[in-house]
């Protein structure tokens, strides 16, 4: 147990996923330490709702930019001197930072730049064994290099191979450094369940992730229930204006804490990306009946689709037949 310390903590603003599952992890720090939260302005508003009283401190945005037609995995890579650049500008910034608190701990969210030497430094990820449709093993290269650079990993999943949510990603066995498994960590966890009677909905449908595909997706979901019958609730990730056209679709801008958890748990079927932090609060609910699509070109949720498809039983739907995908047939595992 971790008491007495100041603790740094920060997660890389790659959606807003990674800073859902630190939830979990500052609240289970706060109570015997002083707990100060990096930020950058595509997260600050979330920790703001979650910890307003905690200090922040702004760090560099990586500002990846997606494209609506190319794979999310070569995007990134014609990216990769704009992301080495943000790393080394991240541990820089932090040392200055370090001159002014003097961290007794770091925690990195997927930050690779966010250590300092004159502390302990733990780095949190859930992808240790990268899935990629090149260069596998310089990819692994290059994160382990990252990786090593830190004092230890936390990995938000189970130790047991037989209960892995994250399947061959958390793998450890090339990790030189100490690695612990900390299980699942979701912000839901936390939330309470309304216990008055919920209307229940045929379908909620979790949009996350970030520009353009989102939006893609949406305009899909649109198209295919404009003129369903069914009770749908969607969850946009987004204040975008955008036209509905059926009555039996309800639009929700943001759900947190209580209204998300009694969302998920009043919904016959859940459909949503196959993000890791949106997979831990499904699991955490006990949520079964899913249809899982996969963000095109985002090997990661690729793999986990197909892992939790052949390990859970769930049902998974590429984007580009959503159209065409007979959702009244989904079975329950």
């Amino acid at each position: 147990m971790i008491t007495g310390k100041t603790i740094f903590i920060s997660p890389i603003d790659w959606g807003i996923g990674h800073a859902t599952r630190c939830v979990s992890i500052i609240k289970n720090l706060e109570k015997n330490n002083n707990i100060i939260i990096g930020v950058t302005d595509l997260n600050s508003f979330f920790f703001e709702k979650y910890f307003p009283q905690h200090q922040k401190i702004n760090l560099p945005s990586y500002t990846i930019i997606y494209s609506n037609y190319l794979p999310v995995w070569l995007k990134i890579l014609m990216q990769a001197f704009k992301i080495k650049a943000v790393i080394k500008q991240e541990t820089k910034v932090l040392a200055q930072i370090f001159k002014d608190y003097k961290f007794d701990i770091i925690i990195s969210d997927n930050r690779f730049g966010l250590y300092n030497s004159n502390c302990e430094n733990i780095f949190v990820t859930h992808q240790l064994n990268l899935k990629t449709p090149f260069f596998t093993s310089l990819a692994n290269k290059i994160n382990l290099k990252y990786i090593h650079r830190f004092n230890k990993v936390w990995v938000p999943d189970y130790e047991d191979e037989n209960l892995r949510l994250s399947g061959q990603l958390s793998n450890s066995k090339n990790i030189k450094i100490p690695v612990e498994y900390i299980g699942p960590q979701s912000a839901l966890s936390f939330a309470n369940i309304i216990p008055a009677a919920q209307e229940k909905n045929d379908y909620l449908i979790l949009l996350s992730g970030v520009e353009p595909q989102r939006t893609i997706l949406e305009n899909i979901f649109l198209e295919k229930f404009k003129t369903a019958d069914k009770k749908i609730i969607l969850v946009r990730g987004t204040k975008k204006k955008v036209k509905i056209e059926n009555k039996n679709i309800k639009i929700i801008d943001f759900a947190f804490d209580e209204e998300l958890k009694n969302l998920i748990l009043n919904a016959e079927t859940i459909i949503c990306r196959s993000g890791y932090s949106t997979l831990m609060d499904l699991h955490l609910l006990n949520k079964k009946k899913l249809i899982l699509i996969p963000t095109p070109g985002q090997t990661e949720q690729e793999y986990l689709a197909d892992y939790w498809k052949e390990k859970f039983g769930v049902e998974v739907c590429t984007q580009h037949i959503v159209l065409a995908y007979n959702f009244k047939d989904v079975k329950n595992y």
